[in-house]
């Protein structure tokens, strides 16, 4: 195995998508690339999301729930945390703040737009 790359399903993608740049991330490609996308590829780094509207599953894959959240917890490792905490505080659904956690790490937790659970952490 090279890589993971979660495809998370989401009501609207307009809106993920800039809620997401505002954490630093960037628009690789939209599915179509012209009019009305259904699916986007961002990166921030070395970490790459998939998102794609639930319209677009049609009735293939349905044992996809159709609905926001659930139990996922996406775990990313970043630099300069405090930093990047202070960046986006006041803009984003913090849910966690930073705390130093009892295997050392720097973590804080947010909720985004879409329900799913964010926990951004520095290894000291």
């Amino acid at each position: 195995m090279d890589s993971v790359s979660p495809n998370i399903f989401v009501k609207d993608i307009h809106k993920t998508i800039e809620y997401y740049k505002e954490l630093g991330f960037t628009v690789v490609v939209t599915v179509p690339e012209q009019g009305e996308p259904v699916f986007a590829l961002m990166t921030c780094n070395k970490v790459t999301f998939m998102f794609q509207t639930f319209e677009s599953l049609g009735t293939e894959l349905p044992e996809i729930k159709r609905q926001d959240g659930g139990s996922l917890l996406l775990y990313i490792k970043i630099k300069r945390i405090r930093e990047f905490h202070d960046q986006i505080v006041g803009r984003v659904n913090i849910i966690k703040g930073l705390e130093k956690t009892f295997y050392g790490a720097t973590e804080f937790s947010i909720q985004d737009i879409n329900g799913y659970i964010l926990t951004f952490a520095e290894e000291d």
